[in-house]
């Protein structure tokens, strides 16, 4: 019998054997793009915390500095909601931008905390990254139901963090960064799972699955800078 005839839970022997080789290939993608475009934001990010006139500039300049986050939440909302129209190098040209300018707004960093404890608190990120990104990845229960009482609990996050810009209150900044990492360590897992499976459903690696790999890699991403973010404000020392 020829193995293209043969099932397995509805799915042809030869459907199984393409999975399996796009698979691979495909995470793969993700960690690599992900792990890019964290350093791209890193040198950028202490590129401009080293040049006094560029720093200025951004925080300085009204005009700059918000053209700046305008343009993060336009490049994200972009690539996230467009991917399908883009091509794969638009979008991940867009993905790169996107990093340089998230480098460029994180420079500060360096100004306010010690460069030793940024870089201690970047390697406990990693760790509790990859430690999360891994459970997600292994385990057989069902995160779904969990990522949606994180996103909700994100929104309330994010309208707690606005309040408080009013409130300048450093007791609720600390809860609120408590709360964060608790979000966003549970969001690596639910994502990770989430990407896996969404990957897992790829015909091949073809254009149409790498745009779905680049979008998982920008939301790694996101959960990784949220995530160093707020266990830097936890953890890091001032200068």
């Amino acid at each position: 019998m020829d193995y293209r005839e043969l099932n397995f839970q509805g799915i042809s022997a030869e459907r199984q054997w393409e999975v399996s080789q796009a698979f691979p290939v495909l995470m793969r993608k993700v960690y690599v793009w992900m792990t890019l475009a964290l350093v791209i934001t890193g040198f950028t990010a202490y590129g401009v915390a080293n040049s006094p006139g560029v720093l200025q500039a951004i925080y300085t300049n009204p005009v700059i500095f918000w053209g700046l986050i305008i343009a993060e939440f336009a490049l994200v909302i972009g690539v996230s909601a467009a991917i399908n129209r883009l091509s794969l190098t638009t979008a991940t040209l867009m993905f790169v931008l996107y990093s340089v300018i998230n480098g460029a707004m994180l420079s500060s960093i360096f100004l306010v905390y010690t460069q030793s404890s940024i870089t201690t608190v970047f390697f406990i990120t990693a760790g509790t990254f990859g430690a999360m990104a891994l459970v997600g990845y292994t385990t057989k229960t069902d995160l779904t139901t969990m990522g949606k009482y994180l996103f909700m609990a994100l929104i309330g996050l994010i309208i707690a963090t606005l309040v408080n810009l009013f409130l300048k209150s450093s007791g609720m900044t600390m809860i609120l960064s408590y709360v964060g990492v608790l979000i966003f360590v549970g969001l690596t897992a639910y994502d990770s799972q989430k990407i896996k499976e969404m990957l897992l459903q790829a015909p091949d690696a073809g254009e149409g699955a790498q745009k779905l790999a680049l979008l998982g890699a920008l939301t790694l991403y996101l959960d990784f800078i949220n995530l160093f973010i707020y266990l830097l404000r936890i953890f890091g020392k001032k200068e």
